[in-house]
């Protein structure tokens, strides 16, 4: 498990590359193992573990949503977790949300990841809807 220096270290380069748009940083950020974990009652919801399963959940998440980044508020470190209070767009129209992710940092990776919306009904009607083909 990371210490607090690491996990501020992490979650800022994290935080650094997702507000800059920097796909391959963001997505290197994730441990192999890495274990997501997303709140709710929609077909997203649940725990997903390994990049062969939370890539293509976070793939969708961002396509049903049509997701886009403002701005990172903060990032919060503690003891043994880290967390960005994250402001974005999702939706169209755009409705603004602000979201906490928890993270939890191994290995110099974001190795756990736990998202808190603050409407979680408005979240799980986004990704309960069937994508346009």
């Amino acid at each position: 498990m990371a210490d607090r220096t690491e996990t501020q270290r992490v979650l800022r380069d994290y935080a650094e590359a997702w507000l800059a748009g920097d796909l391959q940083r963001v997505l290197g950020a994730y441990h192999d193992e890495i274990v997501l974990q997303y709140m709710g009652e929609s077909p997203l919801a649940g725990t997903h573990v390994g990049k062969d399963a939370v890539f293509p959940v976070l793939g969708q998440a961002s396509y049903r949503t049509s997701r886009k980044l403002i701005d990172i508020e903060d990032v919060l470190v503690g003891e043994t977790l880290g967390a960005l209070l994250a402001t974005e767009d999702l939706g169209e129209p755009p409705r603004r949300v602000r979201r906490i992710l928890l993270y939890r940092v191994e290995d110099g990776q974001l190795r756990e990841c736990w998202l808190y919306d603050e409407d979680q009904r408005f979240i799980d009607a986004l990704w309960s809807t069937e994508p346009d083909v």
